[in-house]
């Protein structure tokens, strides 16, 4: 078995870029069927989901972006992806509503355009 440290950082980025998408898509969604339907709140804009979900992107990234950091020596990256951190650490101290989803999407946004970074100096 080849254990290698830049592949298990490929696939961090890779998991982190689609774990950015899907909590955009959620956003989006939890909008769209809570304001339009009426429907899902409870579970859809649960305060829960919103830190778990930052603290597995910040582990995710710090992994990631970290040992690309480490491999190739550019911040651009991190300081990005850490950029796109903060945003939804933001969102997390408005209230549940537009710009919530809008500090949010600019956030994973920036963190998935860190991983791609990340990659492309790898």
């Amino acid at each position: 078995m080849n254990f290698s440290l830049p592949r298990i950082r490929d696939r961090l980025d890779r998991m982190g870029m689609v774990l950015s998408c899907l909590c955009a898509v959620h956003c989006v969604a939890g909008l769209v069927i809570v304001a339009g339907l009426g429907i899902g709140g409870t579970f859809l804009l649960d305060p829960a989901i919103h830190r778990v979900g930052l603290l597995l992107a910040t582990l995710v990234a710090g992994v990631a972006i970290g040992l690309g950091a480490l491999r190739h020596g550019r911040a651009a990256p991190f300081v990005v992806a850490m950029t796109g951190l903060s945003f939804m650490g933001g969102a997390l101290a408005v209230p549940h509503g537009v710009e919530e989803a809008v500090l949010t999407i600019i956030g994973v946004s920036l963190v998935a355009l860190g991983h791609v970074l990340n990659l492309r100096k790898a």
